[in-house]
């Protein structure tokens, strides 16, 4: 007699055969002919040139948390205002405190210039003249 587990633990073993069988089947008819431009980068039909390796500005990054963080916030407010009937006065409030913390997140990611996609150069003024340089033009003076 098995028990639930047993039953389980079997179902479990069969679907890792039907995978392991697929892939297997898979390699097995699969064709073997390499040639240079099936090894080659594929670049939506273009001509791939230079490196493949390409260094992406941070902004890309964080532009796309900062839109996957308030995204997932904002689908809490579906459920919540499914059931908003229900829960009265409290739950109201409640979503009101949510909202302002998401509030106080977006302006200030909005303060610290990260919606920005061209961040200003941050000038500096000079010690030894007294005059204000942007960062361009001390990258310019620092290189021989």
């Amino acid at each position: 007699m098995l028990t639930d587990f047993g039953r389980i633990f079997i179902f479990l073993i069969i679907g890792g055969i039907f995978v392991v069988a697929g892939l297997a089947a898979a390699w097995i008819i699969r064709p073997h002919r390499w040639y240079p431009g099936k090894l080659s980068t594929y670049e939506c039909g273009e001509e791939p040139r230079g490196d493949a390796v390409v260094k992406f500005n941070i902004r890309f990054y964080v532009i796309a948390l900062v839109f996957l963080i308030f995204e997932v916030e904002v689908a809490f407010l579906f459920p919540w205002a499914v059931v908003y009937q229900r829960l009265g006065l409290f739950a109201f409030v409640e979503m009101m405190v949510f909202l302002g913390i998401l509030f106080v997140g977006y302006a200030y990611v909005w303060k610290r210039g990260d919606l920005e996609w061209d961040k200003p150069v941050p000038s500096v003024t000079s010690a030894a003249t007294g005059t204000k340089n942007s960062g361009a033009d001390i990258k310019e003076q620092a290189l021989p």
